[in-house]
């Protein structure tokens, strides 16, 4: 009965150590790798796969995941480098990268330090792009050199297996003596922007009031002509009312404008006394009998 006992015993430490076995050779033999990483494998020290997203299979204890790279997208921190232009003006740039692994086999074994290279390289740009520009270049193509970072940029981590997907100039400070001459200079610049509007505020002031004194002119001469249309008229009703009528009717209306003139005469304000010609009354009296005459 010991010696049943004892082969029960020692078949269940085997059914035991061979189902451990094969547990541990599933665990060993399936990986499952989430959708945000890749797996490196190497086998006996040399790559041997990269697993992708999903349920993957390997050799039990011959390969063994080595890395697990995340391949989200990644940024630097923000680095800040001293850079010169071309027209030698000190400038301090702030620079922000983005970055993501595409192939996790070659990142892991050519560069060890992979955001310490990206940030090397991306300062050796920097200074080289901001040197071949001066200041205000640098001001206003500043997408122009953004872009020329992020090309210069990837081309240079094409080798690593990394992608830049952004890289962004956040700002360009300057030291207070240039920036105080800035000022000065846009000062400068705003003084002069100011002559130049007041001067052709002047300029146009002075064009509108020659349109209107021309228009006025215009206008006056409009004037004397229909004065003139009108004298010419009222003088040929005169010659045709002489023509027809005789002498009579022009010795009338100068006797009528003689009254007229002596009525205003004697209309005016403040006056008390009003000297008269000596033929005065005559003239009223001619223009009474040529009157009665007419009729």
């Amino acid at each position: 009965m010991d010696e049943i006992l004892i082969g029960i015993g020692g078949g269940n430490i085997v059914l035991l150590l061979l189902a451990a076995f094969l547990i541990l050779t599933v665990f060993r033999g399936v990986k499952i790798v989430p959708q945000s990483e890749k797996y490196v494998v190497e086998r006996f020290g040399r790559l041997q796969s990269v697993l992708g997203p999903g349920i993957n299979f390997i050799v039990p204890f011959l390969d063994r995941v080595r890395h697990k790279v995340s391949i989200l997208e990644r940024q630097l921190p923000t680095a800040s480098q001293d850079a010169i232009t071309s027209d030698n003006v000190l400038v301090q740039v702030e620079t922000s990268v983005f970055y993501r692994i595409l192939e996790p086999e070659k990142t892991v074994y050519r560069i060890r330090d992979v955001d310490a290279a990206i940030a090397t390289t991306v300062a050796g740009i920097v200074r080289a792009g901001i040197g071949e520009m001066e200041l205000d270049e640098v001001q206003s193509n500043r997408q122009q050199l953004i872009s020329q970072i992020k090309q210069q940029v990837a081309d240079a981590v094409d080798d690593w297996g990394i992608e830049v997907t952004r890289a962004e100039i956040l700002d360009v400070n300057l030291d207070a003596a240039t920036r105080e001459a800035m000022l000065q200079q846009l000062n400068a610049e705003r003084a002069r922007r100011a002559q130049v509007t007041e001067a052709e505020g002047t300029r146009r002031a002075v064009e509108l009031q020659a349109d209107a004194e021309l228009y006025a002119a215009q206008k006056e001469a409009e004037a004397r002509r229909v004065s003139a249309d009108a004298e010419a008229y009222a003088t040929e009703v005169v010659a045709k009312a002489i023509k027809e009528n005789g002498i009579e009717a022009a010795q009338y209306q100068v006797a009528l404008k003689q009254v007229e003139a002596l009525t205003a005469v004697g209309a005016g304000d403040g006056k008390q006394t009003v000297i008269l010609p000596a033929n005065a009354l005559d003239a009223f009296g001619d223009a009474f009998k040529m009157l009665k005459g007419k009729a």
